[in-house]
């Protein structure tokens, strides 16, 4: 899951992205509104949290321009010192998913992000994304840019593994093992598999996600080079 900070308190903003950094998000930060407009307009975003008092433009007309301009319904976790209903009203009113009032502390903010994420993918449905690389896995669906993609048995489990544990990279062993159990068939049964959903999920797109780390194993995010 990717999340994107929009804060101008730079401690505050750091304590966040390392904090939800060690709960497995992957995090990008912006200081200003506009900086923030930017990448949430053009870049994809499981979720935003946004402070209200910014430089530029404020958390309100970032949320409202990211909702009738930019036409994004990322879901939105506005931040402020303020706590008064005229505020939030104002911020529902513009956009936003939830509320946060400061200070808080980090807990309740991963508690509210997970909660608005459940809310945004449908509650009791078991949908797994990555970028704009999307697993249901009630219906069995695998889609990018909202194309239907066709995959086998096998590619599923591999997708599955690999989007559950998105954007740590998974050994060799420890796919082996998801896919096969003891029973692995050959040494180069992972990499003929890799191949196959690589065909599938990355060469007609644009931007890779599925990348190998040479003398570990795979992983699968968005922006990171094989190393």
């Amino acid at each position: 899951m990717r999340i994107l900070l929009v804060e101008d308190n730079r401690d505050i903003l750091a304590n966040m992205a390392d904090y939800l950094g060690m709960k497995g998000y992957t995090v990008d930060c912006a200081q200003d509104g506009l900086s923030g407009l930017h990448l949430a307009a053009t870049e994809h975003y499981d979720l935003i949290v946004l402070d209200i008092m910014l430089p530029g433009i404020d958390g309100y007309t970032l949320c409202k321009r990211l909702r009738e301009d930019a036409r994004r319904d990322t879901p939105v976790i506005m931040l402020t010192a303020r706590d008064q209903l005229d505020d939030r009203l104002q911020g529902f009113r513009s956009g936003a998913d939830d509320y946060l009032l400061k200070p808080f502390a980090l807990s309740e903010l991963a508690a509210r992000i997970e909660a608005v994420l459940r809310r945004a993918q449908g509650g009791g449905r078991r949908i797994l994304q990555v970028a704009d690389l999307v697993y249901d896995l009630d219906t069995l669906e695998v889609t990018r840019e909202g194309r239907m993609l066709k995959l086998n048995p096998v590619g599923l489990k591999l997708l599955a593994v690999l989007m559950q544990k998105s954007p740590h990279v998974l050994r060799r062993e420890i796919l082996e093992e998801a896919l096969w159990g003891d029973d692995c068939p050959d040494s180069d049964s992972l990499r003929s598999h890799v191949h196959q959903l690589r065909q599938v999920i990355d060469k007609p797109f644009g931007k890779p996600l599925l990348q190998t780390v040479h003398g570990v194993g795979y992983r699968l995010a968005e922006g990171r080079d094989g190393v």
